[in-house]
């Protein structure tokens, strides 16, 4: 329920973009976040910075060319979050805050019952519409010397 304290602890106007983590939010993702690969350079950039462009692109649903300049590189941001994807970073830190939210609700870590719409159960046995559509598809081939899908390219 939304009183005065709440209000004053989920305002954002103080950050310098509404999609940047708090202290506080950065203390539950911090951990999560693998440390950097042995050997090779260090790591230059700020992880926290990394994970607020990723956190810009899906608040604002922009393209990842769009990404403001006092953020770190599009292709550095689109590269840490690609590479999360693969590892389970991306999974880990969702389930990690999935259970520490239904924790502070009061209810179990995992749901007990689920609700299921009768018409998806239906779509699903029958291999619906779009489960085709993707099966059909062909990837996109790359138009450069490589001939490489970039769906292949990015692939984990």
């Amino acid at each position: 329920m939304w009183t005065s304290d709440n209000r004053a602890r989920y305002d954002r106007r103080a950050l310098r973009y509404p999609s940047d983590l708090t202290d506080e939010e950065w203390s539950h993702i911090e951990p999560l976040i693998p440390p950097a690969r042995r050997g090779g350079r260090k790591r230059e950039v700020e992880i926290r910075e990394v994970v607020n462009g990723v956190m810009y692109v899906l608040s604002t649903g922009c393209g990842w060319q769009y990404l403001p300049n006092d953020l770190p590189p599009k292709s550095t941001v689109h590269d840490y979050f690609a590479r999360w994807d693969c590892d389970g970073t991306l999974r880990k830190i969702h389930d990690r805050l999935y259970a520490e939210c239904r924790e502070q609700a009061g209810r179990e870590t995992s749901p007990s019952a689920g609700v299921i719409d009768s018409q998806s159960v239906k779509r699903a046995e029958k291999g619906g519409p779009s489960l085709i559509r993707i099966a059909m598809t062909r990837g996109r081939k790359s138009r450069g010397r490589r001939g490489i899908s970039w769906s292949i390219r990015w692939a984990c």
